[in-house]
């Protein structure tokens, strides 16, 4: 039932999602659909798997980098230009996934910063990164050599295609075996080893997943913008994403994508605030932790759960 659910209502996001761009900037939606992908990646492994990563940055601006270089520089087409990104992404997750799962709570998040400290500062030195600079005025070539990315209606449903892809794959592990395992894991890890399932080959592979897709995002927000920056890849973006996950609701499907959705939103509208959009940011963040201590999407589910024991009872 629950799943018919999570369906119906990703059916009706995507048809909104699709005569939205006639009322609001497609570039503004296409950013939110990007840090959406982002914060469901995180999600994936906070939500789900129990594990605080403090490093998710090194793999959204990590693949940035990959794809704007293989784009630009090696005249490589989008399409692949995402996929080498999504790839490097993974890869990058496979090695330190492989150091960080073995410590865990506080120790596994600062082996995550320490991991992603050391590719910010990789991407700062390393020759093809442009250091401070960044990889600038990427060009939007066409998508298997047919459709045009110029546009920035053509390039949103490419986009928002691209987050659909994710969105099911992050719902269909969380609804598999594997993703069972992965509750229980989160629930009750020694059980788990009890029971004789290899927890940390379990852990890897979530933490490869959600590095993956959240390159996958990064890739494509960075031939959105035509730029990958250290912003992508610095500390401040890991924490800009657990705030989406946590304000969206931890451990829901639809939570991240509510909670990119808000963040990003001030962050646009705000701008005029200058400084005062980070307090804004924050006093917000206190209201919504003291009324919505799921966050907003896991309060309304908590209100309609209680609402049908109700009618039930």
């Amino acid at each position: 039932m629950t799943k018919n659910r999570d369906l119906l209502i990703f059916a009706i996001m995507i048809a909104f999602a699709i005569v939205i761009p006639a009322a609001i900037y497609p570039v503004f939606l296409m950013k939110v659909l990007c840090f959406a992908l982002f914060a469901l990646a995180f999600n994936l492994l906070i939500g789900y798997v129990g594990l605080l990563s403090f490093g998710h940055a090194m793999f959204f601006g990590g693949a940035a980098y990959i794809s704007g270089h293989v784009v630009k520089v090696w005249g490589w087409s989008p399409e692949l230009g995402i996929l080498a990104g999504t790839a490097c992404a993974a890869l990058l997750g496979l090695v330190t996934g492989s150091l960080a799962i073995r410590r865990q709570g506080i120790y596994f998040a600062m082996v995550t910063l320490a991991l992603a400290q050391m590719v910010f500062f990789f991407c700062l030195q390393a020759p093809f990164t442009g250091g401070e600079d960044g990889i600038q005025a990427i060009p939007r070539r066409p998508v298997l050599g047919l459709f045009d990315l110029s546009n920035d209606y053509a390039f949103y449903y490419l986009v928002l295609g691209i987050f659909a892809f994710g969105f099911l794959v992050i719902w269909r592990t969380i609804h598999s075996p594997f993703g069972q395992v992965l509750k229980a894991i989160r629930e009750n890890e020694p059980r788990a080893v009890s029971l004789g399932y290899r927890v940390d080959h379990y852990k890897l592979l979530a933490f490869v997943l959600s590095a993956a897709l959240a390159g996958m995002a990064g890739a494509t927000k960075a031939l959105v913008f035509q730029l990958a920056s250290l912003t992508d890849v610095a500390w401040q973006m890991s924490g800009e994403v657990v705030l989406m996950t946590l304000v969206g609701g931890m451990g829901t499907v639809f939570g991240p994508i509510v909670g990119a959705a808000v963040i990003i939103t001030m962050q646009n509208y705000l701008a005029q605030f200058g400084e005062w959009v980070l307090v804004i940011q924050g006093a917000i963040f206190v209201i919504v932790v003291l009324a919505f201590r799921k966050g907003i999407v896991g309060e309304l589910q908590a209100w309609w759960q209680r609402r049908q024991n109700r009618q039930t009872s």
